[in-house]
Protein backbone atom coordinates (compact mmCIF):
# COMPACT_ATOMS: atom_id res chain seq x y z
CA UNK A 1 0.00 0.00 0.00
CA UNK A 2 1.24 3.21 -0.80
CA UNK A 3 0.33 6.56 0.52
CA UNK A 4 0.39 9.59 -1.58
CA UNK A 5 0.25 13.35 -0.14
CA UNK A 6 0.62 16.23 -3.38
CA UNK A 7 1.81 19.63 -2.10
CA UNK A 8 2.73 22.49 -4.56
CA UNK A 9 1.81 20.24 -7.55
CA UNK A 10 4.14 17.39 -6.43
CA UNK A 11 3.31 14.17 -5.46
CA UNK A 12 5.41 12.51 -2.71
CA UNK A 13 4.60 8.60 -2.21
CA UNK A 14 5.78 7.08 0.80
CA UNK A 15 6.43 3.20 0.79
CA UNK A 16 4.72 0.78 3.51
CA UNK A 17 8.29 0.77 5.48
CA UNK A 18 8.13 4.56 5.44
CA UNK A 19 4.73 4.43 6.70
CA UNK A 20 5.66 2.11 9.12
CA UNK A 21 8.12 3.85 10.78
CA UNK A 22 6.32 7.23 10.95
CA UNK A 23 3.34 4.90 12.80
CA UNK A 24 5.54 3.59 15.21
CA UNK A 25 7.48 7.03 15.82
CA UNK A 26 3.59 8.21 16.15
CA UNK A 27 2.32 5.52 18.66
CA UNK A 28 5.70 5.73 20.67
CA UNK A 29 5.24 9.58 20.87
CA UNK A 30 1.94 9.39 21.38
CA UNK A 31 2.04 6.53 24.35
CA UNK A 32 5.16 7.06 25.59
CA UNK A 33 6.04 10.56 25.69
CA UNK A 34 3.38 12.07 25.86
CA UNK A 35 2.04 11.14 29.66
CA UNK A 36 4.41 13.15 31.81
CA UNK A 37 6.58 15.63 28.92
CA UNK A 38 5.23 18.90 30.46
CA UNK A 39 6.17 17.69 33.88
CA UNK A 40 10.33 16.57 32.56
CA UNK A 41 9.95 20.06 30.85
CA UNK A 42 9.45 21.85 33.74
CA UNK A 43 11.29 20.11 36.02
CA UNK A 44 13.68 20.23 33.51
CA UNK A 45 14.56 16.29 33.49
CA UNK A 46 15.94 14.45 31.09
CA UNK A 47 13.83 11.48 29.51
CA UNK A 48 16.49 8.65 30.55
CA UNK A 49 14.00 5.82 30.18
CA UNK A 50 12.12 7.02 27.37
CA UNK A 51 15.83 7.79 25.44
CA UNK A 52 16.46 4.38 26.51
CA UNK A 53 13.40 2.70 25.21
CA UNK A 54 13.80 5.19 21.38
CA UNK A 55 17.05 3.10 21.28
CA UNK A 56 15.82 -0.07 21.70
CA UNK A 57 13.26 0.73 18.77
CA UNK A 58 16.15 1.75 16.50
CA UNK A 59 15.43 5.21 16.38
CA UNK A 60 18.88 6.47 17.55
CA UNK A 61 20.79 4.86 14.72
CA UNK A 62 18.39 4.94 12.25
CA UNK A 63 20.42 5.83 9.21
CA UNK A 64 23.49 3.73 9.96
CA UNK A 65 24.26 0.71 8.21
CA UNK A 66 22.94 -2.51 9.91
CA UNK A 67 26.63 -3.50 9.80
CA UNK A 68 27.31 -1.38 12.79
CA UNK A 69 23.60 -2.02 14.60
CA UNK A 70 21.95 0.70 12.83
CA UNK A 71 18.70 0.52 10.89
CA UNK A 72 19.63 0.99 7.60
CA UNK A 73 16.76 3.56 7.11
CA UNK A 74 16.29 6.18 4.16
CA UNK A 75 16.55 9.86 5.10
CA UNK A 76 12.58 10.42 4.67
CA UNK A 77 11.81 7.67 7.41
CA UNK A 78 14.02 9.82 9.99
CA UNK A 79 12.64 12.81 8.83
CA UNK A 80 9.04 11.39 9.37
CA UNK A 81 10.62 9.55 12.18
CA UNK A 82 11.85 12.93 13.85
CA UNK A 83 8.38 15.19 12.68
CA UNK A 84 6.26 12.46 15.40
CA UNK A 85 8.43 13.14 18.06
CA UNK A 86 8.65 16.19 17.93
CA UNK A 87 5.46 16.87 17.67
CA UNK A 88 4.84 15.55 21.08
CA UNK A 89 8.85 16.23 22.61
CA UNK A 90 11.50 18.65 21.44
CA UNK A 91 13.65 17.80 24.29
CA UNK A 92 13.27 14.01 23.12
CA UNK A 93 13.76 14.65 19.51
CA UNK A 94 16.55 16.90 20.11
CA UNK A 95 18.50 14.09 21.50
CA UNK A 96 17.62 12.12 18.73
CA UNK A 97 18.46 14.73 16.24
CA UNK A 98 22.00 15.22 17.61
CA UNK A 99 22.80 11.14 18.18
CA UNK A 100 21.87 10.63 14.57
CA UNK A 101 22.78 13.79 12.45
CA UNK A 102 25.55 15.17 14.11
CA UNK A 103 27.42 11.67 15.59
CA UNK A 104 26.65 8.50 13.65
CA UNK A 105 26.44 9.78 10.43
CA UNK A 106 29.66 12.11 10.73
CA UNK A 107 31.47 8.34 12.60
CA UNK A 108 29.53 6.33 9.73
CA UNK A 109 31.21 8.52 7.06
CA UNK A 110 34.77 9.66 8.44
CA UNK A 111 35.72 7.57 11.29
CA UNK A 112 38.12 4.86 10.24
CA UNK A 113 37.40 0.99 11.22
CA UNK A 114 38.44 0.38 14.16
CA UNK A 115 36.72 3.59 15.42
CA UNK A 116 33.37 2.97 13.73
CA UNK A 117 33.46 -0.67 15.77
CA UNK A 118 34.39 1.04 19.27
CA UNK A 119 32.29 3.94 19.01
CA UNK A 120 29.78 3.97 16.12
CA UNK A 121 27.93 0.52 16.93
CA UNK A 122 27.09 1.12 20.87
CA UNK A 123 25.82 4.94 19.73
CA UNK A 124 23.94 3.51 16.54
CA UNK A 125 22.16 0.35 18.56
CA UNK A 126 20.99 2.97 21.48
CA UNK A 127 23.64 1.73 24.26
CA UNK A 128 25.04 5.10 24.56
CA UNK A 129 24.48 8.84 22.99
CA UNK A 130 26.93 11.25 22.16
CA UNK A 131 27.16 14.56 21.60
CA UNK A 132 28.94 17.34 19.29
CA UNK A 133 31.17 19.87 20.52
CA UNK A 134 32.13 22.77 18.43
CA UNK A 135 30.48 26.06 20.21
CA UNK A 136 32.36 28.12 22.30
CA UNK A 137 32.20 31.11 24.23
CA UNK A 138 34.29 33.08 21.58
CA UNK A 139 33.55 30.56 18.56
CA UNK A 140 30.06 30.22 17.89
CA UNK A 141 28.85 31.12 13.95
CA UNK A 142 32.51 31.93 14.01
CA UNK A 143 33.53 28.12 13.45
CA UNK A 144 37.13 29.11 12.33
CA UNK A 145 37.92 30.76 15.48
CA UNK A 146 38.28 27.68 18.21
CA UNK A 147 40.00 28.55 20.87
CA UNK A 148 39.85 25.01 22.51
CA UNK A 149 43.16 23.75 21.86
CA UNK A 150 45.00 19.92 20.71
CA UNK A 151 48.82 20.13 21.27
CA UNK A 152 50.13 17.10 19.43
CA UNK A 153 52.40 15.23 21.58
CA UNK A 154 52.83 12.20 19.69
CA UNK A 155 51.55 9.64 20.59
CA UNK A 156 48.49 11.50 22.20
CA UNK A 157 46.73 14.82 21.66
CA UNK A 158 46.46 17.23 25.05
CA UNK A 159 43.03 19.03 25.21
CA UNK A 160 42.01 22.21 26.69
CA UNK A 161 39.71 24.64 26.55
CA UNK A 162 35.82 25.20 27.18
CA UNK A 163 32.79 24.10 24.62
CA UNK A 164 29.29 25.86 25.25
CA UNK A 165 25.44 24.69 24.63
CA UNK A 166 26.24 21.35 24.08
CA UNK A 167 23.57 18.99 23.42
CA UNK A 168 23.36 16.11 25.62
CA UNK A 169 26.57 17.36 27.63
CA UNK A 170 25.88 15.94 30.60
CA UNK A 171 24.41 12.18 29.35
CA UNK A 172 26.48 11.80 26.45
CA UNK A 173 29.24 8.99 26.51
CA UNK A 174 31.66 9.72 23.61
CA UNK A 175 32.24 13.51 22.40
CA UNK A 176 33.59 14.78 19.17
CA UNK A 177 35.19 17.90 19.99
CA UNK A 178 36.81 20.34 17.57
CA UNK A 179 40.06 21.80 18.64
CA UNK A 180 42.51 23.91 16.99
CA UNK A 181 45.93 22.49 16.82
CA UNK A 182 48.47 24.59 14.53
CA UNK A 183 46.61 28.28 14.75
CA UNK A 184 49.18 29.38 12.09
CA UNK A 185 46.95 26.82 9.42
CA UNK A 186 43.79 28.33 10.61
CA UNK A 187 40.78 26.58 9.96
CA UNK A 188 43.42 23.88 8.19
CA UNK A 189 44.61 23.20 12.03
CA UNK A 190 41.79 22.11 13.18
CA UNK A 191 41.26 18.54 14.10
CA UNK A 192 37.92 16.22 15.40
CA UNK A 193 39.05 14.51 18.84
CA UNK A 194 36.79 11.21 20.45
CA UNK A 195 36.43 12.28 23.42
CA UNK A 196 35.20 9.89 25.97
CA UNK A 197 33.30 10.49 29.43
CA UNK A 198 35.87 9.83 32.38
CA UNK A 199 38.97 10.57 30.68
CA UNK A 200 40.84 12.77 33.56
CA UNK A 201 40.59 16.18 33.15
CA UNK A 202 37.17 16.29 31.79
CA UNK A 203 34.70 18.15 33.32
CA UNK A 204 30.88 18.89 32.83
CA UNK A 205 29.81 22.05 33.72
CA UNK A 206 26.88 24.08 34.59
CA UNK A 207 23.42 22.93 33.38
CA UNK A 208 22.37 25.69 31.38
CA UNK A 209 18.68 27.10 32.34
CA UNK A 210 16.76 26.94 29.07
CA UNK A 211 13.53 29.09 28.29
CA UNK A 212 12.24 25.97 26.02
CA UNK A 213 13.60 22.59 25.24
CA UNK A 214 14.23 22.08 29.12
CA UNK A 215 14.22 18.50 29.38
CA UNK A 216 17.80 18.26 26.87
CA UNK A 217 20.38 18.34 28.62
CA UNK A 218 22.18 21.34 27.57
CA UNK A 219 26.35 21.94 29.58
CA UNK A 220 29.64 23.52 29.73
CA UNK A 221 31.92 21.20 28.86
CA UNK A 222 35.61 22.15 30.09
CA UNK A 223 38.84 20.22 29.16
CA UNK A 224 41.78 20.92 31.36
CA UNK A 225 44.92 19.05 30.08
CA UNK A 226 43.40 15.60 28.74
CA UNK A 227 45.24 13.34 27.76
CA UNK A 228 43.25 11.79 24.08
CA UNK A 229 45.22 9.19 21.87
CA UNK A 230 46.21 9.90 18.62
CA UNK A 231 44.36 7.00 17.38
CA UNK A 232 40.76 8.96 18.45
CA UNK A 233 41.72 11.56 15.90
CA UNK A 234 38.89 11.52 13.18
CA UNK A 235 40.72 11.86 9.68
CA UNK A 236 43.80 13.02 8.55
CA UNK A 237 45.49 16.32 10.73
CA UNK A 238 43.23 19.21 10.17
CA UNK A 239 40.24 17.76 8.38
CA UNK A 240 38.11 18.53 11.55
CA UNK A 241 37.23 21.89 10.27
CA UNK A 242 35.82 19.94 6.85
CA UNK A 243 34.29 17.34 9.22
CA UNK A 244 32.33 19.89 11.26
CA UNK A 245 30.80 21.53 8.32
CA UNK A 246 30.11 18.63 6.08
CA UNK A 247 28.22 17.05 9.72
CA UNK A 248 26.29 19.93 10.34
CA UNK A 249 25.01 20.33 6.70
CA UNK A 250 23.47 17.01 7.24
CA UNK A 251 22.34 17.95 10.49
CA UNK A 252 20.05 21.19 9.18
CA UNK A 253 17.91 18.01 7.77
CA UNK A 254 17.24 16.91 11.38
CA UNK A 255 16.74 20.23 12.92
CA UNK A 256 14.65 21.35 9.48
CA UNK A 257 12.33 18.18 11.05
CA UNK A 258 12.12 19.34 14.14
CA UNK A 259 11.10 22.08 13.58
CA UNK A 260 8.47 21.27 11.16
CA UNK A 261 7.08 18.32 14.05
CA UNK A 262 7.06 21.67 16.93
CA UNK A 263 5.04 24.16 14.42
CA UNK A 264 2.53 20.65 13.21
CA UNK A 265 1.99 19.80 17.27
CA UNK A 266 1.32 23.33 18.57
CA UNK A 267 -1.41 23.61 15.08
CA UNK A 268 -2.96 20.91 16.71
CA UNK A 269 -2.67 21.83 20.53
CA UNK A 270 -4.13 25.54 19.04
CA UNK A 271 -7.02 24.17 16.80
CA UNK A 272 -8.21 21.47 19.91
CA UNK A 273 -8.29 24.35 22.45
CA UNK A 274 -10.25 27.15 19.79
CA UNK A 275 -13.04 24.25 19.20
CA UNK A 276 -13.22 23.84 23.45
CA UNK A 277 -12.80 26.99 24.69
CA UNK A 278 -16.10 28.90 24.07
CA UNK A 279 -16.87 33.32 23.86
CA UNK A 280 -19.91 35.07 23.18
CA UNK A 281 -21.93 31.73 23.17
CA UNK A 282 -19.73 29.71 20.80
CA UNK A 283 -16.34 27.76 19.98
CA UNK A 284 -13.74 30.69 19.58
CA UNK A 285 -12.83 28.64 16.60
CA UNK A 286 -16.06 29.95 14.87
CA UNK A 287 -14.69 33.66 15.30
CA UNK A 288 -13.46 35.18 11.84
CA UNK A 289 -10.33 36.25 13.30
CA UNK A 290 -9.35 32.52 14.71
CA UNK A 291 -9.99 31.26 11.82
CA UNK A 292 -8.50 33.50 9.79
CA UNK A 293 -5.51 32.46 12.10
CA UNK A 294 -5.68 28.74 12.22
CA UNK A 295 -5.66 28.98 8.84
CA UNK A 296 -2.93 30.90 8.25
CA UNK A 297 -1.30 28.32 10.73
CA UNK A 298 -1.69 25.79 8.06
CA UNK A 299 -0.07 27.43 5.13
CA UNK A 300 3.02 28.53 6.95
CA UNK A 301 2.80 24.61 7.93
CA UNK A 302 3.26 23.95 4.31
CA UNK A 303 5.81 25.88 3.78
CA UNK A 304 7.90 24.67 6.58
CA UNK A 305 7.47 21.63 4.79
CA UNK A 306 8.75 22.60 1.64
CA UNK A 307 11.83 24.04 2.84
CA UNK A 308 12.16 21.19 5.10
Amino acid sequence: MMETTTLAGLNFELSEEQIAVRDAARDFAQNVLKPGVIDRDREQRFPKDEIKQLGELGFLGMMVSPEYGGGGMDTISYVLAMEEISKIDASASVVMSVNNSLVCWGLEEFANEEQKQKYLVPLAKGEVIGAFCLSEPEAGSDATSQRTTAIDMGDHYLLNGTKNWITNGGTASTYLVMAQTDAAKKHKGINCLIVEKGMPGFVVGAKEDKLGIRGSDTHTLMFQDVKVPKENRIGEDGFGFTFAMKTLSGGRIGIASQALGIASGAYELALAYSKERKAFGKAISEHQAIAFKLADMVRRSKRLVCFA
